[in-house]
């Protein structure tokens, strides 16, 4: 079996304060070693080592204030912290400066300590959302277990996202969010949603309440929701069988609807779909996607 256990902080910020929020995730994730001895890979939300304050309180000035070069000391401790606890870490996303701008960064740190994955927002939220839009989709490759997708909150209203991470081999994607408004309810619809008709996981973790609205969920690639998360600070755990990826796209949802296969019918016989290159949706031969 190719496996994948996760464990998802759904937790807050020490609003204002990076370095502090940083320590203290080195404590939970020493922590989540030690309840959670099968843990492989810890994720945590969006922005949460840039420490934002509540979403109508944040000054304009904070994320220059607290954003970080990538790589650069921030990944070096994250690195280190892996090391320690032998863990896969995303740990959300932070604040990153390139220069003269300025990206909503998400990273993944291998157990090794290695920066392996750095994935900018691709569709920052607008138009309180001010930093500059990525330019490309990034997966990763944990060894034996398959490819992992990076998605960042916003990115999952845009159905393109999770089809082009499910396209580059993705089998899991990992959706860190910092959700404090009503389309909550809306975005745990679309996880749902991504998750069906690409036909892989999703594991969408909100900061809790009093700065997100938790409701933190796994779904499966039938789009079953596996773990739903309250509002408050949680701990999520699950581990993903990855061989039911390889299954559900063999057999269809359901074992009926074999959706990847119909669309590659139709790229064979003519049918145009520039985004895949006028190919199907098959993942690329050696993306290490189980097929």
């Amino acid at each position: 079996m190719r496996t994948l256990s996760i464990a998802a902080l759904q937790t807050t910020p020490i609003a204002r304060d990076p370095l502090a929020t940083l320590e203290l995730f080195a404590e939970r994730a020493a922590a989540v070693r030690g309840a959670v001895g099968h843990a492989q890979l810890l994720l945590a939300p969006e922005l949460h080592l840039s420490a934002p304050p509540p979403l109508l309180s944040e000054s304009a000035g904070h994320a220059r204030e607290v954003a970080c070069e990538i790589p650069g000391p921030l990944t070096e401790r994250l690195g280190r912290i892996a090391v320690e606890t032998g863990l896969w870490l995303v740990p959300g996303s932070v604040y990153e400066r390139a220069g003269e701008r300025l990206y909503n960064t998400a990273i993944a740190i291998s157990p090794q300590g290695e920066l392996v994955a750095a994935y900018r927002k691709a569709f920052p939220w607008q138009p309180l959302e001010t930093t500059d839009p990525g330019d490309r989709f990034v997966t990763f490759e944990i060894a034996d277990v398959g490819r992992i997708g990076l998605a960042i909150c916003y990115d999952g209203f845009f159905p393109e996202a999770f089809r082009q991470l499910a396209w580059m081999g993705a089998e899991v994607v990992l959706h860190p969010t910092l959700t404090t408004t009503s389309d909550r309810a809306a975005e745990l619809v679309t996880a749902r949603a991504n998750a069906i008709v690409n036909q892989l996981y999703v594991v969408s973790v909100n900061a809790a309440s009093p700065a997100g609205l938790g409701r933190s969920m796994v779904v499966d690639p039938e789009g079953l929701v596996r773990v739903e998360a309250g509002s408050g600070e949680e701990l999520v755990t699950d581990v993903l069988d990855l061989d039911a990826v390889t299954r559900v796209r063999r057999f269809g949802t359901a074992g009926v609807s074999r959706m990847c296969e119909q669309l590659d019918a139709g790229a064979a016989a003519g049918l145009e779909l520039p985004m895949y290159e006028g190919g199907g949706i098959r993942p690329r031969p050696g993306s290490g996607a189980g097929e």
